[in-house]
């Protein structure tokens, strides 16, 4: 029986293989171009402008455990944003992309948040391109350091790490964080 069956996949596979639309569908060998492709090191620095007050905030609340609101650290609260990326801290310096994904305040005793977040790049060369960070953002340590675990578009397989610094801070919660980006894709 089991060879029966091997035998009907073996028919049925090379009648797929041989239809015209299946010849679109070759597997490439992508070992043999990353061995051939050197690799880049790209450095990019921007700011991040997170408001998550007002009429128009570009990160809300989207769940929250039910203590969250009495712990100083906001523990238990996860945000969804959409923030705009500047070449400047000036919120109305040239746009150059949009962080959009999700973070949590993951720590009791800290102001320590877990991000989830890609940074979608919307101008210039970059354009069409991203950067996947992931990883704990202790945000009131001077200076953040964040992992760079995947990238799309001419970041594709990128790794790297993402060093974050607060540029400006209010007590509503808006914030602009300058980032220093090491790309290698």
């Amino acid at each position: 029986m089991a060879k029966m069956v091997s035998i009907n996949l073996l028919v049925i596979m090379s009648l797929v293989a041989a239809m015209p639309w299946a010849q679109s569908f070759r597997v490439e060998n992508w070992a043999t171009k990353l061995d051939s492709k050197k690799e880049t090191v790209t450095n990019l620095q921007f700011y991040f402008h997170d408001t998550v007050s007002g009429k128009n905030p570009s990160a809300i609340r989207v769940a929250q455990a039910a203590d969250s609101e009495k712990s100083p650290t906001l523990f238990g609260a996860i945000l969804m944003a959409d923030d705009p990326l500047t070449e400047t801290p000036d919120p109305n310096s040239k746009l150059i992309g949009r962080a959009q994904g999700i973070y949590g305040s993951a720590a009791q005793t800290e102001l320590g948040l877990i991000m989830a977040m890609s940074f979608c790049f919307t101008d210039g060369i970059y354009n069409g391109s991203s950067v996947s960070i992931l990883g704990k953002n202790s945000a009131m340590n001077p200076v953040r350091e964040m992992p760079i675990v995947g990238g799309t578009g001419l970041f594709r397989l990128a790794r790297g790490y993402a060093l974050a610094k607060t540029h400006w801070f209010d007590t509503t919660g808006d914030a602009i964080v300058g980032y220093n980006v090491t790309i290698i894709h």
